[in-house]
């Protein structure tokens, strides 16, 4: 009799849990990983508790979570502010960014991070990804195919885990959010070693290729309007045991190949070179802008692909990020910018917010003489410092970073508008603006012509350039 009462009591204890399991929503919020939750898709709640939606406030704000420049609507030479610059969260630094390097582990743990690499942990950063761009008020991001799912044990495998978290995010971005550009990632692997389309081994060059159609393919699927190729590992250590003209042929068929597959797919979107001077190899191929201009050119590619500019990067190869960008305009390729800056007493590549305003109008003058970036825009390619640990950080590097362009395009407006500055260089320049100087622009002047100018003329009078007074105008725009 007492064994069949301790039977019945243990089914209704059975029947009590079971109906709390089912009552109890199947949710992981951020303080309590490590649990059965971990291996859960689902997400109820905030990533970013207390954050709000960050908003202007203008010039005298003292609130560190609110623009200060950056007004999405309000116009600046006849374009909202929002389309001049087109601001694009990076899904890397932003969310795979650890704070770790050359000389010391990983200094960043947030809270939703269980510590693995697995499909599970995947689709919470991209959920924390979006609460993010959200808040941010941003409906652009990148990303690398990598970054964003797990690499398995084969291609097939590594296919399989970027079309499952792929399918969330076109699920969680709507139709408001889209990417800006995507990319794969081809220097981390071992394989990628000696390169990716430059390696010496077929094998790795064709593994190379069937990455970068699979990430052309997802960059299609979820709207990106760019793709692009960073060649991480694309150069060389030695030319002791490099052939440097196959390795560049090969480039450029790598190259020709992709712009035929983008026409195959449908996919509309600008395909993007990210020049880089060195860091990892000894030497990049694609050196700074007007290498890649050049490489363009000599392989007939020059109409298929424009240049994603890394300020960074262009102080690395030592020219300012104006003069990449002037460059690029110049040639007809500036596509897109990635936006962030390195420190002058350190030699490589710190991916730091740019912060500089006088850098920034610098750059959002040949933005605006370009006309816009868009299908392009600003992608902050930029990380925390390593000192910098708490999840609030994340939104205030981005707000200075988005304060300081918008300031940059309100001085470069300013510089437009008052014309004092585009004076001075018309002046600089106005001996050509004479019959002889349309003729020498218009290639109909010939050596003899010009020396029976020069004989008639005499000596020249060389005016000042005045440099200190165009200096003095960029300063009062500021």
């Amino acid at each position: 009799m007492m064994e069949a009462k301790r039977v019945i009591l243990l089914l209704l204890c059975l029947d009590v849990v079971l109906f709390l399991v089912n009552a109890v929503p199947s949710t992981c919020p951020a303080d309590n990983l490590g649990s059965q939750c971990d291996e859960s898709d689902d997400w109820e709640g905030e990533f970013f508790p207390g954050i709000p939606k960050i908003k202007y406030e203008g010039p005298n704000t003292k609130n560190p979570l609110a623009f200060k420049w950056y007004n999405p609507e309000e116009e600046i030479l006849g374009k909202k502010m929002k389309d001049w610059l087109r601001f694009s969260v990076a899904f890397w630094h932003t969310f795979r960014g650890t704070g770790g390097d050359p000389f010391g582990a990983p200094t960043k743990f947030w809270p939703w991070e269980d510590g693995t690499n697995s499909l599970a942990m995947a689709k919470r950063r991209m959920r924390a990804n979006f609460e993010f761009i959200e808040k941010l008020g941003v409906d652009l991001w990148c990303f690398h195919d990598r970054d964003i799912a797990p690499e398995g044990k084969t291609l097939e495998e590594s296919n399989r885990n970027l079309d499952e978290v792929v399918a969330l995010a076109k699920e969680l971005q709507g139709n408001k959010i889209h990417p800006l550009w995507g990319t794969a990632q081809l220097f981390v692997h071992p394989r990628f070693m000696h390169g990716a389309a430059t390696s010496s081994e077929l094998g790795v060059y064709a593994y190379s290729a069937a990455q970068v159609k699979k990430a052309m393919e997802v960059t299609h699927y979820l709207g990106g309007e760019n793709y692009v190729f960073w060649g991480g590992r694309e150069g060389y250590q030695t030319l002791l045991n490099t052939d440097m003209g196959r390795e560049l042929g090969h480039l450029a068929r790598f190259l020709e190949a992709a712009a035929a597959y983008k026409k195959k797919i449908g996919f509309n979107g600008t395909l993007l070179i990210e020049p880089k001077p060195q860091e990892p190899t000894k030497h990049q191929y694609d050196w700074d802008a007007a290498t890649t201009a050049n490489f363009l050119r000599k392989y007939g590619l020059i109409d298929e692909f424009k240049l994603n500019i890394e300020c960074n990067h262009a102080t690395l190869s030592g020219h300012s990020c104006h003069h990449e960008l002037e460059t690029a305009r110049l040639n007809g390729l500036l596509g897109n910018i990635d936006a962030n800056t390195g420190d002058p007493q350190v030699g490589w590549d710190t991916d730091q917010f740019l912060t500089d305003v006088a850098e920034s109008t610098m750059v959002m003058l040949s933005v605006i003489r370009n006309g816009g970036l868009a299908p392009g825009g600003f992608n902050f390619d930029a990380k925390l410092r390593r000192e910098s640990t708490e999840v609030e950080d994340l939104f205030i590097a981005h707000i200075t970073g988005m304060d300081a362009l918008a300031r940059g395009l309100r001085n470069a407006a300013k510089l437009i508008e008052d014309g004092s500055l585009a004076e001075l260089v018309r002046k600089r320049y106005q001996s050509f603006d004479s019959e002889v100087g349309a003729k020498i622009e218009a290639g109909k002047a010939d050596f003899e012509y010009l020396e029976k100018k020069a004989m008639e003329w005499g000596e020249p009078k060389v005016p000042s350039a005045k440099q200190e007074l165009a200096e003095m105008m960029f300063q009062s725009a500021m």
